[in-house]
């Protein structure tokens, strides 16, 4: 079982390890090229469908799964659900093109942490890594109102009104993608407190986790 960390040697810093699973064997290439001169981030490991991937994230414990949606065989989407259903605790980086939106709100759903575009900038998506792994929700507004308006979870309005003021306030902030640590910092809370406000939202809008919570703080204008 490989260590569960790896520390950069100049820094002595925890490193981000990074599954990537493209079928594109170019595509794994240049993303690891460029990721394995982060100074935090540690590329793990490749895979080349979804099978293979939910796999190789079992063997290697990445801490975040870079995954694209379209694979011959197990797709990403089938390979998140798979992950999520196996408990594998990484969190689940999409990558994704504006023409393939449609398919995005059910890989939220099913439990990714977020998506980048693939021609997201090289910077843009190291920091990316960095959001989810450190529990950040990735949620861009320009492609919100388009997948939401689509197919996303529908509870019913009034479901809300049973949310106190501070659970609202929580809610607002996970919306805006910020993790435990942030939300109580915000809000003068311990994070204790803050993950019990989550606990609780997720009870009462009969939601899964946080990326579905921030989707649906989105669609009924509580964000």
């Amino acid at each position: 079982m490989p260590d569960e960390t790896f520390k950069d040697s100049d820094s002595g810093r925890d490193r981000i390890r990074v599954l990537l699973v493209d079928d594109h064997q170019v595509v794994r290439r240049g993303l690891r090229t460029f990721l394995e001169v982060q100074d935090d981030i540690e590329v793990v490991g490749e895979a080349a469908d979804g099978a293979e991937g939910v796999t190789k994230a079992q063997e290697l414990s990445p801490h975040v799964v870079l995954m694209d949606l379209k694979m011959p065989g197990v797709d990403g989407l089938e390979a998140l659900k798979r992950l999520k259903a196996d408990g594998n605790p990484a969190r689940v980086l999409i990558v994704t093109s504006f023409t393939e939106h449609r398919t995005v709100v059910p890989a939220l759903r099913a439990g990714a942490a977020g998506y980048v575009y693939k021609d997201v900038d090289p910077e843009a998506l190291a920091g990316a890594i960095r959001s989810v792994h450190a529990g950040h929700v990735l949620l861009q507004p320009e492609l919100a109102g388009a997948l939401l308006a689509d197919d996303s979870p529908r509870a019913p309005q009034g479901r809300g009104g049973t949310l106190t003021e501070r659970e609202r306030e929580v809610l607002g902030h996970i919306a805006d993608g910020r993790s435990n640590r942030e939300i109580a910092r915000s809000l003068n809370l311990s994070e204790k407190t803050v993950k019990t406000h989550v606990s609780n939202i997720l009870m009462k809008l009969d939601l899964a986790d946080r990326t579905q919570a921030a989707l649906w703080a989105v669609r009924h204008g509580d964000a």
